[in-house]
């Protein structure tokens, strides 16, 4: 890797953008050579990002560790995912492939319960000098935030799924 620092960078905020920020960064990296793991926690399914990854950009490694958003009562399946996802990006994290690793929504799985802020945190002090770490996801902990070197905070002003839009195909997923 050519990459001198890697910094870590959180995502945050209750407006749309911040997977579209990652994964525009994502794009960026690739297009400079660089090998990129993502792992979406939370998420499950085939989104419009995961078809683009796996056909054309071989260079981004892209798993999926969720049982789909939690919209009601957390659970053991729910919880189990998400270990396995901090399992995966640690394995990713110090493999020594990759240049950027990004785990999508993982602030979200703090939020809810579904990991300890001291297991990312302890992930965020022993990542490698040389990797760059994007953390996604609203409600991102103060710890968090502090830990890191950019935080962006994307703020919603106005959406039109308040109007009743539902999620579309290539731009919300």
């Amino acid at each position: 890797m050519n990459m001198e620092t890697g910094y870590v960078q959180v995502y945050t905020g209750d407006g749309k953008g911040k997977t579209t920020a990652l994964l525009g960064l994502a794009l960026r990296a690739a297009g400079a050579g660089k090998r990129v793991y993502i792992g979406q926690f939370i998420k499950k399914g085939d989104f419009s990002e995961c078809k683009t990854i796996e056909s054309c950009l071989p260079q981004i490694t892209l798993e999926q560790y969720g049982e789909g958003f939690v919209f009601a009562a957390v659970t053991a399946a729910h919880m189990a995912a998400a270990q396995n996802g901090l399992a995966r990006a640690r394995e990713a994290l110090f493999s020594g492939e990759y240049a950027l690793v990004m785990l999508d929504e993982i602030n979200v799985a703090v939020d809810l319960g579904l990991l300890p802020v001291a297991d990312v945190l302890d992930l965020i002090r022993a990542k490698p000098r040389n990797v760059e770490l994007v953390l996604s996801g609203r409600n991102a902990p103060p710890a968090l935030i502090a830990a890191a070197d950019l935080v962006s905070e994307i703020r919603e002003i106005k959406h039109y799924y308040k109007k009743g839009v539902p999620a579309r195909e290539g731009i919300e997923m």
